[in-house]
C-alpha cells in the first residue's frame, strides 16, 4: 500500500507573512491524515533557535540539518525510506552554555514526539533502578496524549453541545409519559396528547430560555448535582525493585475494562460542570484504538529523544567502584535502543530504527572516546559547544525573548514599578558574571542568575510597601557598590555567587 505525498499551504496570516506549507501524509485507500509536520528549512530552524539561544552556531545547525531531515525522509520512495537511519549527535560543551535549552526549543519547534531524559538515571539491567527501555515507553506516552489532544480539539465543539444537554436535563427534566395517561389511551381509546404535546412545548421554551443563560454565564455560580464517572478501582502500589512505569503494562487500564464504571453523584456549579461533562464527553468521542495506531506511527518515524548528561556514564577510570559499576552496562543496554529494536510498551510493540537521538554532556571528567566504542559509532555527529564570555553575557541579558532582565523587569513591574538597567550596568554585570566564572567554576549563564538575585534582592524584598518610588534605574555605581566586596572576596565568591 503506497503513501501520498500532498502539500497544505496555509493562509497568509496577520502580519503579512508568506504562508507556510504542511506536509500531510495520506493513505490513498482510507484517505485518512496521519500525520502533519511544520515546513521549517534549517535557516529558519536556527532564525528560531536564535530569539532564545545566544551563539552555538554549529549546534543549531547540526540539530537544525536533523530535524529537516525527518522532514526530507517523507519524500523518498518507499523503497529506500526504511533504509534511511538518522544521523544521531553529540552535543559537548561546560554546563550553562545552552545545551538543555536547544533541547527545550527543539521540542516546540518539531512538532513530534519528543522526551528529555538524563542518562544518569538509568542503571544495568539487574540493578535496582530504571532500565533504558522506560525511555521508549515514556515517548510512547507522550505520543499517545499529542495524538489524544489533537482528537480532543476535532471533537471539542461536539463535547460542548452534548456537556450543555446533560447539564440542562439536569435544569429542565425532559417531559415523561404519565403512566395513567398511557392506561387510559389503552383502555378508552383516547389520549391526552394535546395536553402532552403543550407540555413538551412550554418544556421547550423554558429549555430553550435556560440554554441562552447557560451560555451568556448567568448560570455559572448556580450548584446543581452531576452523575460523573468514578474510577473503580484504586491505585495500586507494586513492591520490589520494579514499578508499574517499567512493566510494559498498565493493570489499571487491564482491569478498568473488565468491570464497569462506576457512577457517582458529586455536586459542583455549573461552570465546573461544564468542564467535567465535556471532558468526559470528549472522551466518548475519542476512539483510541486509532489514537494508539496513530501515536505508534508517529513515536517511529518522526519520534526524537534528548539523552542529557551522557557524560555521567561514560567510564573515565577502567577500576571504578560502587554506582560507577553499571556504567558500561547501561552504555551496553542504549545500544540495541539506538540502532534499532522492538520495545514492549501497554500500547503494542514499538520499533526503534529511524527515532533521533540526539545526546549532550559537559564531558569535565571524561572524554566522548571514553564511551564503548559501538555507541560512539552509533553517534556520527559530535558538535562541539563554545565557552560564553563577556559579549555573550550581554546579549543575554538583552537581545532573547525571556532575557532574564526582561524577567527581573516584568516581577517588579507586577508591583506597579518600572524597573530599568542602563547600557553600563548590564555591561557591568556581564564582566562580573565572566570574572566569577573564570576564577571560582565555570558554569556560564547560569551565573547571571545568581548575580542578579544577589543585585536585586532588596529590591524584590521592599517592593511594595518600602520602595515608594514608580521607577528604579539600576547604574553601574549601583552595580558596583552591590557586588564589588563579593567579587574581590574569592571565599565570599565561592558561596554566594
Amino acid at each position: 500500500m503506497k503513501d501520498e505525498i500532498i502539500e497544505v499551504t496555509d493562509n497568509e496570516d496577520k502580519q503579512g507573512n508568506k504562508p507556510k506549507k504542511s506536509i500531510v501524509k495520506k493513505n490513498k485507500e482510507s484517505k485518512e491524515k496521519i500525520f502533519e509536520i511544520k515546513e521549517l528549512t534549517p535557516s529558519q530552524i536556527v532564525e528560531q533557535l536564535n530569539k532564545f539561544i545566544i551563539g552555538q552556531d554549529n549546534a543549531k545547525k547540526s540539530v537544525a540539518i536533523a530535524l529537516r531531515n525527518r522532514w526530507r525522509r517523507i519524500y523518498v520512495q518507499d523503497k529506500i525510506r526504511e533504509e534511511i537511519m538518522p544521523n544521531n549527535i553529540i552535543l559537548i560543551g561546560p554546563t550553562g552554555v545552552g545545551k538543555t535549552e536547544i533541547a527545550r526549543r527543539l521540542a516546540r519547534l518539531s512538532n513530534a514526539p519528543f522526551i528529555k531524559v538524563e542518562a544518569s538515571k538509568f542503571t544495568e539491567v539487574g540493578y535496582v533502578g530504571r532500565d533504558v527501555e522506560s525511555i521508549i515507553r515514556e515517548l510512547t506516552d507522550v505520543g499517545v496524549t499529542m495524538v489524544k489532544s489533537e482528537k480532543n480539539v476535532e471533537v471539542q465543539k461536539k463535547a460542548e453541545f452534548l456537556a450543555e444537554e446533560r447539564i440542562l436535563d439536569i435544569l429542565v427534566p425532559p417531559v415523561k409519559k404519565k403512566g395513567h395517561e398511557e392506561a387510559a389511551q389503552g383502555q378508552f381509546g383516547f389520549s391526552a396528547q394535546s395536553e402532552l404535546e403543550k407540555e413538551k412545548e412550554d418544556n421547550f421554551k423554558t429549555r430553550e430560555k435556560f440554554r441562552e443563560m447557560l451560555s451568556s454565564g448567568q448560570l455559572d455560580d448556580r450548584i446543581i448535582e452531576v452523575d460523573v464517572a468514578s474510577e473503580g478501582i484504586p491505585a495500586m502500589q507494586v513492591l520490589g525493585p520494579i514499578g508499574l512505569e517499567d512493566m510494559g503494562m498498565n493493570l489499571q487500564d487491564l482491569f478498568g475494562n473488565l468491570i464497569p464504571k462506576k457512577m457517582k453523584k458529586r455536586k459542583m456549579t455549573v461552570a465546573e460542570a461544564k468542564v467535567a461533562l465535556t471532558l468526559e464527553e470528549a472522551n466518548k468521542l475519542i476512539d483510541m484504538d486509532a489514537v494508539i495506531k496513530d501515536a505508534i506511527s508517529r513515536v517511529q518515524e518522526y519520534g526524537i529523544v534528548f539523552l542529557d548528561e551522557i557524560d555521567k556514564i561514560a567510564g573515565g577510570d577502567s577500576k571504578s567502584h560502587g554506582p560507577d559499576v553499571s556504567r558500561e552496562g547501561v552504555q551496553r543496554d542504549l545500544l540495541p535502543i539506538v540502532e534499532g529494536s522492538n520495545v514492549t510498551t501497554k500500547y503494542g510493540l514499538v520499533r526503534t530504527e529511524h527515532i533521533l537521538f540526539i545526546a549532550s554532556g559537559a564531558f569535565h571528567q571524561s572524554k566522548p572516546s571514553d564511551l564503548i566504542p559501538e555507541l560512539q559509532g552509533r553517534f556520527p555527529i559530535r558538535v562541539e559547544l563554545n565557552s560564553l564570555n563577556e559579549d555573550d553575557f550581554v546579549k543575554i541579558l538583552t537581545q532573547p525573548e525571556n532575557a532574564l532582565i526582561k524577567q527581573y523587569s516584568a516581577l517588579i513591574k507586577s508591583e506597579g514599578i518600572d524597573l530599568q538597567f542602563e547600557d553600563g550596568s548590564i555591561r557591568e554585570i556581564a564582566k562580573i558574571a565572566a570574572e566569577v566564572n573564570e576564577q571560582v567554576e565555570n558554569i556560564g549563564a547560569r551565573r547571571l542568575h545568581t548575580i542578579l538575585t544577589t543585585l536585586l534582592e532588596d529590591i524584590l524584598f521592599d517592593a511594595p510597601d518600602k520602595i515608594k518610588e514608580k521607577k528604579i534605574v539600576i547604574t553601574e555605581q549601583i552595580v558596583n557598590e552591590k557586588l564589588k566586596d563579593i567579587v574581590k572576596n574569592r571565599d565570599l565568591s565561592r558561596y554566594i555567587l
